[in-house]
């Protein structure tokens, strides 16, 4: 193993060549294959200050591993559309349009677009189980676009030499900011193995939910979980108003189901209604499966009613079709044998009144208000989460690996006008601030520069407000200007001064222990 990881070492893997050869497979136009190869090009030279910034995520050789995968296998066309081009397939106030079965992506030429396109057309639509009701395709509709969000970042926000975020290019702000609370609450194996799982028969939502319990206890957990499917939904009402028809739908179908089972007689009679529909529905397609005559007649009776792209191509195409129906019938008789079982009967009322619950959001008038205050409160029970990540913090490294994540946190976009240190109290920031930072004067990591609280804050608060990629590397000073104290912040990398407008106020310099126009480290 030992000598397997030095030859990786010596051997740096040619990326730029493994691409290339896939391009000349390829039959994408030159101005295609220039894209991506440019794109790769400054994905590889941005990557390493990703890494340092977000702490946690895939090393540069998984994540470009894993893309150049996708162009190979499930891009077989690739279309650089010229923005008039009436024959494109881009919807309107789109950029780009992906056909996951056809395995073709139409972009307009540019890069971060055609990257989110990319990553998209890699992933399944449906995630979580369908055990989940509704909340199985808002759940996941939230999880893959927050990933898609993330994975374009190197690209979007780091040019080898700077880490700047333009909130207008983030695809949607808010699926970005709670995927990124995810990922930091859970970690990014975790999310990754969820959204790519190949394994059909692991649960990973129960998995991320018995993580949550384990890393931050039952009542987090749950405040986690019911928050998260709140936002879910509104972001589903938000962007996907084709969804909200059927969720709409449902809501009706479960208010009737609701009012049936008031009366348990009722509910019998219909129940065993439908078992009896259900079993004459499997007696009719054994009929068909057992006579040529009729399949045959069956063939052309659904090829009559469906469209040219939909066709069934034969007889023995559509006596698997109804094999499946009638597997698929079965079930429904096994659900309805179990709505029966009077426990069962229980915790199916029980079931129906928690769906109710969520699908009441769908009433929801002031969309944007709800969400927002939901985003909020999401926040809230994040930074209570941190603090137990910061008490289990054992080693130096765990601890500056904190530093970096609440500062990578604090610079995450709310709204497209604000950040979250921008936005969210200080009696929900400070407490973890002054913890995390405590924990790292005790271990020596940081200089402890001040005795008065409340100064350490305030400058700590501007240097996690700054983007500058590495914090070992930043210096700081008091400066008077005219009546007011104000702090500047050194970036060994800039030749210019990093200067925050926040005021010192009130500052007794010698008390507190700093000095005028003195320049000071910030770690050790």
């Amino acid at each position: 193993m030992k000598k397997e990881n030095l030859i990786k070492k010596i051997v740096k893997k040619d990326f730029n060549n493994e691409l290339e050869a896939i391009l000349e497979e390829k039959d994408y136009e030159e101005n295609v294959k220039s894209l991506l190869l440019n794109l790769l090009y400054k994905i590889e030279t941005g990557y390493k200050d990703v890494e340092t910034v977000k702490i946690d995520i895939d090393t540069k050789e998984e994540y470009i591993k894993r893309l150049i995968s996708i162009i190979h296998s499930q891009c077989k066309s690739i279309k650089i559309i010229k923005m008039n081009d009436n024959t494109s397939k881009i919807p309107q106030n789109g950029t780009y349009f992906i056909d996951k079965a056809k395995k073709e992506i139409e972009c307009y030429p540019i890069e971060r677009k055609l990257l989110y396109a990319i990553w998209k057309i890699g992933k399944k639509d449906n995630i979580v189980t369908n055990r989940y009701f509704f909340i199985s395709e808002a759940l996941s509709d939230l999880l893959n676009i927050g990933n898609t969000i993330d994975l374009v970042e190197p690209l979007r926000d780091f040019n080898g030499y700077s880490w700047t975020t333009v909130s207008s290019e983030i695809e949607s702000i808010e699926h970005n900011l709670i995927y990124q609370n995810l990922r930091i609450l859970v970690g990014n194996k975790l999310l990754n193995k969820w959204i790519y799982n190949k394994e059909i028969i692991i649960d990973y939502y129960e998995e991320f939910t018995e993580n949550l319990k384990k890393l931050y206890g039952k009542e987090a957990k749950k405040e986690i979980i019911d928050l998260l499917i709140k936002i879910s939904i509104l972001l589903e009402i938000k962007f996907q108003d084709k969804k909200v028809l059927k969720y709409k739908k449902e809501k009706k179908r479960i208010e009737t189901e609701l009012k049936n089972v008031k009366d348990r007689e009722k509910f019998v009679t219909k129940i065993t209604n439908e078992k009896i529909e259900l079993a004459n529905k499997i007696k009719e397609i054994d009929t068909i499966l057992s006579d040529k005559k009729l399949l045959e007649q069956e063939y052309k009776i659904r090829n009559q009613k469906l469209p040219l792209n939909k066709k069934i191509f034969s007889m023995r195409v559509l006596a698997n079709t109804m094999i499946k129906e009638r597997e698929k019938l079965y079930q429904e008789i096994k659900e309805k044998n179990n709505l029966l079982n009077p426990k069962k009967f229980v915790e199916y009322n029980k079931e129906l009144k928690e769906k109710m619950v969520y699908l009441k959001i769908l009433e929801t008038e002031e969309t944007d208000t709800e969400l927002e205050k939901n985003l909020i409160k999401f926040q809230e029970i994040f930074l209570k989460c941190f603090q137990k990540k910061i008490k289990k913090a054992e080693t130096k490294q765990n601890i500056i690996n904190l530093i970096y994540e609440i500062r990578y946190y604090m610079q995450l976009p709310i709204s497209r006008e604000a950040k979250i240190y921008e936005v969210i109290d200080d009696k929900y920031l400070k407490p973890v601030i002054l913890k995390l930072l405590n924990k790292a004067k005790e271990e020596k990591i940081i200089q402890n520069f001040t005795k008065n609280e409340e100064i350490f804050y305030i400058i700590w608060k501007e240097i996690l407000s700054l983007r500058a990629i590495k914090l070992e590397e930043l210096s700081f000073k008091i400066v008077k200007n005219k009546d007011k104290y104000e702090i500047q912040i050194f970036d060994e990398d800039l030749f210019e001064e990093k200067k925050e407008q926040n005021n010192v106020k009130d500052i007794n310099l010698k008390e507190a222990g700093l000095k005028l126009n003195k320049k000071q480290k910030i770690f050790e």
